[in-house]
């Protein structure tokens, strides 16, 4: 009764194919693809994978990119699904103003973090930090109610901004120091200082309002890039949004 979990962000499309749709499953195959070759996922991957039972994703992209999965599911018989978010599931309370408009990776990946917090030890306010093409930071009290959260351009995209808007920023990426004194180091500290206190900001915020130290918590292609420049300890989990879309398949109760 295999399982296919599918993230697809604003670059890339990130799959895992686990045993069953539940927390805990083992992982049988994963693998990643850039939107522009997504076409080539039936003939060439999913080609050899054991049929899955069920599939549940999030989309970020467009819904032509969506089509494309979807063409590229049709070697299976199984019916792709696709998270919403919504005013509530698994445990967590979304207070966006309007539920439905919470981004389903954000929304899934803060899922995965509740639970896996609750794995460990008792409940606590978390902080959840995706750093990718686009990075967001959430917020969650000791209750599971999504309290809000910050979306900022990530490093290409902070990089690109200036390059098209600034005569004479072309430059390769340079390295994060305390004082830069070429432009290749002041675009890379300058891009990832501000990332980071971003993340700052909502632990400070965090504290302030739960009264108690968040689990702080960091996910996405990026985030191995910002762990040795946070001043406050967030864990690195690589694959958030899969422990989310495996507890919620199980609360829908996937087959």
């Amino acid at each position: 009764m295999t399982f296919l979990a599918i993230d697809v962000g604003n670059t890339r499309l990130k799959w895992a194919l686990f045993d069953a749709p539940c927390p805990g499953a083992n992982l049988l195959q994963q693998g990643a693809e850039f939107l522009d070759h997504i076409d080539r996922l039936s003939e060439g991957a999913w080609s050899k994978l054991p049929q899955p039972s069920s599939m549940l994703g999030c989309i970020v992209a467009s819904d032509s990119v969506r089509h494309r999965v979807e063409e590229q599911m049709e070697i299976w018989p199984c019916s792709p699904q696709w998270v919403v978010s919504s005013a509530s599931e698994a445990g967590l309370t979304n207070n966006y103003d309007h539920p439905t408009r919470l981004g389903p990776d954000r929304w899934v990946a803060m899922i995965g973090a509740w639970h896996r917090m609750l794995s460990f030890g008792p409940a606590r306010p978390i902080v959840v930090a995706m750093v990718g093409t686009a990075v967001t930071v959430e917020a969650i009290d000791a209750q599971g109610h999504f309290l809000g959260g910050y979306i900022l351009p990530g490093h290409g995209i902070m990089l690109r901004a200036l390059e098209s808007g600034t005569a004479g920023l072309h430059v390769p990426t340079g390295d994060v120091c305390p004082f830069p004194t070429n432009t290749s180091d002041a675009l890379t500290t300058g891009g990832t200082f501000a990332i980071s206190g971003a993340m700052d900001r909502m632990v400070q915020h965090v504290r302030q309002h739960c009264k108690a130290e968040p689990w702080c918590v960091m996910t996405g292609g990026a985030g191995w890039k910002m762990s040795p420049n946070l001043s406050i300890p967030f864990e690195l989990v690589d694959n958030l949004i899969f422990d989310g879309l495996l507890q919620v398949a199980s609360q829908r109760h996937f087959s």
